[in-house]
């Protein structure tokens, strides 16, 4: 199948460990202390020795963001997991309906803070769906530019992030440099380096400034070779294989049963990318790959995402190769703001922009799904119009919310130490999950 990722040449499969006879104290009371000297509540026994309860987090580096793991376990083995949510508390899902459609795309940075422009479009396309437009042809290429740019960085933050978990320091710092290159080409077209707001509902803020052809061009000439350092540094490292392989594998029946999208999803061999069964922004007429793993293991779950970005790379080359000069926002003053210019010589034009900065528009009443792949999976807006300048209603599809309820089915059973290379090979975002 083409994409599919071919581990069995890298190394050979490591044995399982050898978890030592459970520990079997000579009374209860003695157990109960020993595990409060050291932080635990001990929660009873089984026929094969005591349970204790840890608490992982929610202030835990290696859950990376505010989630509460609730763990029982046999010495250092797993037997119950519990994922705790709700610290982060957003509710975006709320603040949708209480704004205008305008200006709830600000909320959509925030959903999934490590991918901006992927909620952007997202939440701008199930908006322009229900107002029956469709963007202009750059504009549509300068958003799939973005959005594969944020996916890069997105899996550039997990690259690096996960190898620190797991005592790899080198990545992390070569992550961190080349996502600075994407921050920076953020920064050069919409002023902010992170939370953009650059997609807007009909089209762009702004077309892109005339710097950002040698910006792109120069990422575009030696990320590659930066794709091969990270591989060189893990991929084939026997220390970085034992910690990945073999942990946290999910079948891919299974995979589809808890609702995993994604690479994840991907990683257990299913060929599923939003931007393939159900292309958007022209995305079915680009020449990219799907890359599959076998196992659905910790180890499966980079090797797809490391391919990912090279593939990321491959649609952001053709999507430049074919920009051409053109509007960024559709001909519809009463969706978009007219040019500047017009405001000195139209009151019509006045008017629009008055009637759209105070009160928005005002879409048909009807309700939309539009479904999109952000770098954690299938990422849906839901939105019921009412025909009145707010939504009636905005549900959102996150994908690491799935991914975080799939917890106890991929850490149960294993070492606590591995429970950390397992949260971090699903690469989930709390704000994503908490909306």
């Amino acid at each position: 199948m083409s994409g599919t990722i071919d581990t069995e040449n890298v190394a050979a499969e490591p044995t399982a460990p050898v978890i030592g006879a459970p520990h079997q104290p000579s009374d209860v009371v003695g157990a109960a202390e020993a595990a409060f000297a050291e932080g635990l509540t001990y929660v009873g026994e089984t026929p094969d020795g005591p349970l204790m309860e840890l608490n992982m987090g929610p202030q835990h580096p290696s859950t990376h963001g505010v989630l509460r793991l609730v763990l029982r376990v046999e010495g250092e083995v797993v037997r119950h997991s519990d994922p705790d949510i709700g610290y982060l508390h957003t509710g975006f899902e709320k603040d949708f309906e209480r704004v205008t459609y305008h200006q709830g795309v600000p909320w959509t940075d925030r959903m999934d803070y490590l991918s901006p422009p992927g909620n952007n479009l997202g939440y701008c396309l199930a908006v322009e769906k229900l107002l029956g437009e469709t963007v202009p042809v750059r504009a549509q290429r300068l958003r799939v530019i973005m959005c594969e740019l944020a996916r890069i960085g997105s899996h550039l933050i997990w690259v690096g992030t996960h190898a620190l978990d797991l005592g790899a320091q080198s990545a992390f710092l070569y992550a961190w440099r080349d996502r600075e290159r994407i921050l920076e080409i953020n920064e050069l077209v919409s002023g902010v380096r992170m939370m953009t707001s650059f997609i807007r509902v009909g089209g762009l803020m702004a077309d892109v400034p005339a710097e950002f052809d040698a910006y792109l061009r120069s990422f575009l000439s030696d990320f590659g070779a930066r794709c091969d350092e990270y591989e060189d540094m893990l991929t084939a490292n026997p220390l970085w294989i034992d910690r990945t392989r073999g942990l946290g594998a999910i079948s891919a029946d299974e995979a589809i049963d808890w609702g995993m999208t994604g690479p994840s999803l991907r990683g257990s061999g299913v060929n599923y990318d939003v931007r393939r069964q159900v292309p958007y922004s022209g995305y079915d007429d680009y020449d990219f790959e799907v890359p599959l793993g076998t196992t659905g293991d910790v180890y499966d779950r980079y090797l797809v995402r490391i391919r990912e970005m090279r593939q990321s790379l491959r649609i952001v080359q053709q999507a430049f190769e074919r920009l051409e000069p053109g509007p960024v926002v559709i001909d519809n003053r009463k969706v978009v703001l007219p040019p500047r210019h017009e405001l000195d010589t139209s009151m019509e034009a006045v008017i629009h922009h008055f009637k759209l900065v105070t009160e928005g528009f005002r879409p048909p009443a009807g309700e939309v799904y539009q479904a999109t792949e952000s770098p954690r999976g299938e990422l849906g807006f839901y939105i019921v119009s009412d025909a009145s300048n707010k939504p009636y209603r905005v549900k959102v599809r996150a994908p690491s919310f799935n991914l975080v309820a799939a917890i106890p089915r991929l850490t149960v059973g294993h070492l606590v130490a591995d429970t950390v290379a397992i949260l971090g090979s699903l690469d989930f975002v709390l704000g994503d999950v908490d909306r």
